[in-house]
């Protein structure tokens, strides 16, 4: 008996000795074109051992791939794409990701607040950049108040942030109002409830006329099974 710590080890264990020994047989076949139809015939193989993995996108090519590696590189037939496996691949490493640097000052406002004070930085001094700028610190205000419930928060800190963000480049108007952005939430919510307590009234109105309805159709039966009764003493007497 031949126990399998005695056989050649395998090469990608997930395919089994069989398909092992057919890529090694397959290396062995001398016209190109029998070696190409049986490689071919090898990988339809493979896709039905996993039918699971046959949506993704580059299985195939991961297949093809694993046929070079088995084979250990020294199989000559074509690929679908034309790109012919080495033992480099198998030791590539993926690119490196720029993480983004970010400032961790202020981060209670968010990344996006240090995006819109870049934009302001950029435009011509003017109403149209005042305003923007005004837009900004609201939006810090109810950052802030969003991310600490607890603190009370004046418009002097959020402009002293501003400044320090901007490096002193941007200042707001005197005498602005912060708490747009907070007003208009309120009123939002506000809006939503009262819209969504009209539906349920409305709801309950229906609901009531229905009810009614039910109530006069009963008394309306009553009163002529009742009729129907004393019609019925009559005609016996």
């Amino acid at each position: 008996m031949e126990y399998n710590s005695s056989r050649e080890e395998l090469i990608i264990p997930e395919y089994g000795r069989h398909i092992q020994n057919m890529i090694r047989y397959a290396k062995d076949i001398p016209e190109r074109d029998k070696r190409q139809h049986f490689v071919e015939m090898i990988i339809g193989l493979m896709m039905q051992m996993h039918p699971q993995n046959r949506n993704l996108e580059d299985y195939r090519d991961k297949l093809w791939r694993h046929v070079f590696q088995i084979a250990d590189y020294e199989l000559d037939v074509d690929t679908p794409t034309g790109y012919i496996p080495t033992p480099e691949d198998e030791h590539k490493k993926p690119d490196r990701v720029p993480y983004p640097s970010k400032d961790t000052r202020f981060r209670h406002y968010g990344h996006n607040v240090q995006k819109l004070i870049a934009k302001a930085l950029t435009m011509e001094d003017g109403y149209k950049k005042d305003c923007f700028v005004q837009v900004i610190g609201s939006y810090m205000k109810l950052a802030y108040r969003t991310w600490n419930r607890e603190h009370y928060v004046s418009d002097d800190i959020i402009i002293e942030d501003l400044v320090g963000l901007s490096g002193g480049k941007l200042k707001l108007i005197e005498d602005v109002s912060l708490d747009n952005l907070s007003r208009s939430q309120m009123k939002r919510t506000s809006s939503n409830g009262g819209q969504q307590g009209g539906r349920q009234q409305q709801r309950s109105s229906r609901q009531g006329g229905r009810d009614r309805d039910r109530d006069r159709d009963r008394d309306r039966d009553r009163d002529r099974g009742g009729r129907q009764q004393q019609q019925r003493r009559r005609r016996k007497k």
